[in-house]
């Protein structure tokens, strides 16, 4: 074991607790003007440019800026204040405004181009040339081809752009945690499960309330909607829930993201426009494994079409049950989950609540740690003395079967207030070779589960399970690269339609008797989960997969739609409206404002993406049909898993590496057999 190679990854660690508001604006400016000047430099190089006096340094430099800002960026997301977000709302247009100077930057994209076109381009291994190969497409899509005059619009252009996601973001995090709902007995919450009472108990008691506080933070919000019994109340949440940071519902206005969709919509539309590109959409599947929009909407509803059917199967047995047993004929929106965990409960006699007891954190997790050490040969370890954001926070290393060191990651699984919702992993440190040592890669993995209440352990839903693993997926294909160059290793240079496959894939394990036998044990008495249980679960798996595969496609069709369609003066409501018609089996009321929080394609990457969940589902149900046949923790398989997919980030194309491992095209047939919707 190589202790230093631990010493030196733990130096470079960033410390959260010196991060100072006032200072990052100044700092941040005083590097990238340093930036600037290095890389001034490097543009004189002319025809003496070569790999080690050119990309070396330029990584180091690009290094440099990451590993300053990333923490911060980090902190904005699970630590937010408004001294930091002031911050880092100033930091943005400068960050904007640097990124576009670079990738407009003539004296770099000749540097790459006569590494491109050099005797020596032969030399270099895969990774360098799609490196090479990479910048310069990039340096394409970054306005190197525009006059003086175009280049100024298209830096405005991103810089707006930059602004406007960190605002919305901002509106959907202000709008959640705006909400409250204070309850002083149980009558009105009848039918929540005891965690979720606990929940809401101790969410009042930090506020030095007696009673119960309800929230739309997800842990607060999805018990209400799933197993209260009073209609009105579930009601009242899926109208504030669904109408955040819009021109609807109880904060009607406070938070609208209305503007902010139309202009970045339209900003997209132009930053296209001036590249030559018809839309948005077909800008951003130059970076993707996609050959263009249609192909994107034809494989959608194709989806569409074999999941309708299965879609308003599951609805009418729904609607019939719901008035049938529970005297509901009208099915509204804030009756579908609380009705259709009725119907599970009733068909399967299996409920999520059912299942917290056998997945305590304090299992699931060493659980997941065993998963993949049996199926990658790897070993995750505790860290202690590290500098973390927050108490709950706990730092982890990753050997391999040689004892060397793979990586480092941060896991935070608890939703508490300024940290926004949902689930991520992000990079902190990328692997690269510095001075001939490898630099350890470092992940930020990030959740939202229910925090321990009274002392006693979290339990996770089996669906909080997935997420983790998910996460996780993501993590090891940041982490376990063997790619040393930087911009094609782990998920750097990897396109967005191929970078849900490790995320995806790692969850199938969740379904597997021999896995859960490792993440599943009762919080009491420890003891495995009941085969019995498993059955159950395994019987009501795909309970309602034609409803969850078809709101998964109305939200990819609207976003490659919207980005492909636009046009000034586009009603997004519409258009949204248009795609629920041809494709969604239960249309939202009026009211539902569902883009104005769909932080995915406004303030994430997916933009035009986010068809990439079922594009990359399709590869990862295709991978494991793999493990089917060899066995779920077939060593050999997984390292081969390794070898071919996580090792090799960015550095070779997906579709190839995926047909390395699984020895030929990708097939649709497994995903729609795991997913019921064929035998």
């Amino acid at each position: 074991m190589n202790a230093s190679a631990l010493d030196l990854a733990i130096e470079q660690l960033p410390t959260f607790s010196t991060i100072k508001p006032e200072r990052i604006v100044p700092e941040l400016s005083e590097l990238l003007e340093r930036n600037r000047r290095e890389i001034a430099a490097l543009t004189q190089l002319g025809e003496s440019v070569t790999w080690e006096n050119f990309v070396e340094p330029l990584e180091e430099i690009g290094d440099r800026l990451n590993r300053f800002f990333s923490p911060i960026g980090h902190l904005h997301g699970v630590a937010d204040s408004d001294e930091l977000r002031t911050a880092y709302n100033e930091a943005i247009p400068l960050l904007s405004a640097y990124a576009s100077e670079m990738a407009q930057n003539d004296g770099l994209f000749a540097a790459y181009k006569h590494l491109r076109d050099s005797a020596s381009y032969a030399t270099y291994s895969s990774a360098q040339q799609k490196v090479i190969e990479n910048a310069l497409r990039d340096f394409r899509l970054g306005g190197i081809a525009l006059d003086d005059a175009k280049r100024e619009r298209f830096r405005a252009f991103n810089q707006e752009l930059a602004r406007l996601g960190t605002r919305f973001g901002e509106n959907v995090l202000d709008a959640t945690q705006s909400w409250r709902k204070d309850v002083s007995t149980t009558d009105v919450l009848a039918g929540l499960p005891d965690s979720a009472l606990a929940l809401a108990r101790q969410a009042a008691a930090k506020d030095g309330r007696d009673g119960y506080r309800l929230t739309l933070d997800y842990p607060s919000y999805m018990p209400v909607m799933t197993y209260c019994d009073n209609r009105e109340l579930r009601r009242e949440l899926y109208e504030a829930y669904v109408t955040r940071a819009s021109d609807q519902g109880p904060d009607a206005g406070r938070y609208d993201n209305s503007d902010n969709i139309d202009r970045i919509l339209a900003l997209r539309h132009e930053l296209a426009n001036c590249l030559g590109f018809g839309n948005y959409a077909e800008y951003s599947l130059e970076t993707k494994m996609a050959p263009s929009f249609r192909e994107v909407i034809g494989f959608l509803e194709q989806l569409a079409e074999k999941s309708r059917p299965a879609a308003m199967r599951d609805f009418a047995e729904l609607k019939s049950f719901a008035a049938s047993e529970l005297g509901l004929d009208e099915l509204e929106a804030w009756d579908v989950a609380y009705c259709s965990e009725k119907l599970r409960q009733h068909s399967f006699a299996f409920s999520q609540e059912e299942l917290r007891p056998y997945f305590p954190v304090e299992r699931v997790v060493p659980g997941l740690f065993e998963t993949v050490r049996r199926l990658f040969d790897v070993q995750v370890s505790e860290l202690d003395g590290v500098d973390r954001w927050h108490p709950d926070v706990t730092v982890y290393q990753i050997r391999d079967a040689s004892g060397d060191l793979r990586g480092l990651f941060y896991l935070d699984l608890y939703a508490r207030e300024q940290k926004r919702g949902g689930a991520w992993m992000d990079e902190c440190i990328i692997r690269r070779v510095r001075d001939q040592v490898v630099q350890t890669p470092v992940a930020y993995l990030t959740c939202n589960f229910s925090p321990p209440v009274g002392g006693s352990s979290s339990l996770l839903t089996h669906d909080e399970v997935l997420t983790l693993f998910h996460e996780f997926g993501h993590g090891l294909h940041h982490m376990l690269t063997r790619v040393n160059e930087a911009a094609v290793s782990g998920i750097n240079g990897v396109p967005w339609d191929g970078v849900e496959l490790p995320s995806q894939f790692l969850e199938n394990w969740c379904w597997e008797r021999e896995a859960l036998r490792l993440i599943a044990g009762h919080v009491e008495t420890g003891d495995p989960i009941p085969d019995e249980i498993i059955e159950r679960m395994h019987a009501a798996k795909n309970f309602q997969a034609g409803l969850h595969m078809v709101r998964q496609i109305e939200f990819a069709l609207f976003d490659m739609r919207v980005h492909a369609e636009y046009h000034p003066g586009i009603s997004v409501q519409d258009l949204l409206d248009d795609v629920r018609a041809r494709v969604a089996v239960i249309i939202p009321p009026a009211c539902n404002r569902f883009q104005h929080g769909f932080s995915h394609i406004f303030a994430g990457g997916y933009a035009a993406g986010y068809y990439s969940y079922k594009w990359a589902e399709v590869l990862s149900a295709d991978a494991f049909s793999r493990f089917e046949t060899d066995g779920v923790f077939n060593r050999e398989t997984g390292l081969e898993f390794l070898e071919c997919i996580l090792e090799r980030g960015g550095a070779e194309d997906t579709l190839e590496l995926f047909k390395r491992f699984r020895g030929r095209e990708p097939d649709i047939e497994p995903l729609l057999r795991h997913a019921g919707l064929v035998t």
